[in-house]
């Protein structure tokens, strides 16, 4: 046991030192003046650690998101640490579930800043919660670096708020030429989350790229996350006789209304996004859920060797378990972190922030990224397929 344990951790000592040397090939300098007015960290964690603090959906509805983002980050901490940590220092993460609930990510952030004094924020998956907490990231100027929220207004709140995914006029364009292109579908009706600030911002670039395609919109119905009973919009979209339904919501009223849509005889492919990758898609949905598509950052099969390696010590750190996109970009996240910290020489708050702005062409496991002028990461996209209970990757879209 101790042999494996000491094989174990050699390979993620080789594993981080490669790819913190990897992580160089972003470029430095950057500018930015600020523009918060809270007190500026300088880097003072002191000792022989950074602490780094992270806000994540663990409860709730959105809980198989938060817990695989978490996993992911966890893993990239431990991995790093195990690797010598970051300029010497080991990372010390400290975590806070906002419950996939409104509210919580302002108070759980505010104690990240305030009560532990972290020098940066890793969070959130829903654009919903980052966006509560950007605001306040930037006022304290903490970097912060979202995950997976793919609004395109959650970096609209500063210069120190960043995001590692990309974000929903990309992915509504891809899902658009999809339907348009590879479905060849002409009608499309759209059923949107009416409470959802990701939703709503991904239909809206759906449709305008669908319709500049030359396609149709049969209908345009609202729901409201957490409903039941979708029967009554589903049986109008049934009625305008569409070639496919766009559904950009997340996965539990994804679910509910895939089984409805089959009990209704509405039997058209549904497309989605990034939303509905989670395990209880299919355990709720069951066949209901079976042939329809979604986009989204990462599928095992992409197979680059830092997303084998990523799998592979994944697997061994979960259990056994396969990471989906969310632990991807959680990963990520972490692994751009500790790359601009290595390159800004220190954890003041304002080079880690120009450090992050000039991120340029880092390899990680879900693509090779680059920030551009807006904070958001230019990347690929995949699109899957749900086939057999489980997740079949089809393709992969660069921007």
């Amino acid at each position: 046991m101790k042999l494996a344990r000491l094989i174990y951790a050699n390979s993620l000592f080789c594993l981080l030192a490669a790819l913190l040397v990897g992580c160089g090939q972003g470029t430095g300098g950057g500018s930015g003046a600020g523009g918060g007015t809270g007190s500026s960290s300088s880097g003072s964690n002191s000792g022989g650690e950074i602490k780094v603090g992270e806000f994540a959906s663990l409860t709730g509805k959105e809980a198989t998101f938060g817990i695989s983002s978490h996993e992911g980050t966890l893993l990239a901490v431990e991995e790093i640490n195990a690797a010598g940590g970051i300029l010497g220092k080991q990372v010390k993460l400290i975590t806070e579930d906002t419950q996939s609930k409104p509210g919580e990510s302002a108070t759980v952030v505010n104690k990240l800043i305030a009560r532990d004094s972290v020098i940066a924020v890793l969070g959130e998956v829903a654009s919903s919660r980052s966006m509560e907490a950007a605001p306040i990231c930037q006022k304290n100027k903490i970097p912060m670096i979202s995950p997976s929220s793919t609004n395109p207004k959650v970096t609209e709140s500063g210069d120190y708020v960043f995001r590692v995914c990309f974000i929903d006029p990309f992915q509504g364009t891809v899902m658009a030429n999809f339907a348009t292109s590879t479905l060849k579908a002409k009608k499309v009706a759209i059923f949107t989350d009416a409470k959802s600030d990701y939703s709503k911002g991904l239909a809206k670039f759906f449709k305008e790229k669908y319709l500049a395609n030359g396609g149709t919109i049969s209908s345009e119905l609202d729901y409201n996350g957490g409903d039941k009973d979708f029967k009554a919009q589903l049986t109008t979209i049934r009625g305008g006789s569409p070639d496919a339904v766009f559904v950009p919501g997340y996965y539990t009223d994804v679910a509910l209304i895939c089984i409805q849509a089959k009990q209704l005889g509405l039997n058209v492919p549904l497309l989605g996004g990034d939303g509905w990758e989670s395990e209880k898609l299919t355990e709720i949905g069951k066949d209901s859920v079976e042939g329809h598509y979604f986009s989204t950052h990462y599928h095992p099969e992409v197979g680059t060797e830092i997303s084998k390696k990523f799998l592979e010590n994944y697997k061994k750190r979960f259990n056994g378990k396969i990471p989906d996109a969310l632990a991807a970009n959680g990963y990520d996240s972490m692994l751009m972190l500790a790359d601009g910290i290595k390159r800004a020489g220190g954890t003041d708050s304002a080079k880690l922030r120009d450090a992050l702005a000039a991120t340029k062409d880092l390899t990680l496991v879900t693509g090779v990224i680059t920030i551009n002028q807006q904070r958001d990461a230019d990347k690929s996209a995949v699109i899957l397929q749900i086939k057999n209970g489980g997740y079949k990757f089809l393709e992969s879209i660069k921007p």
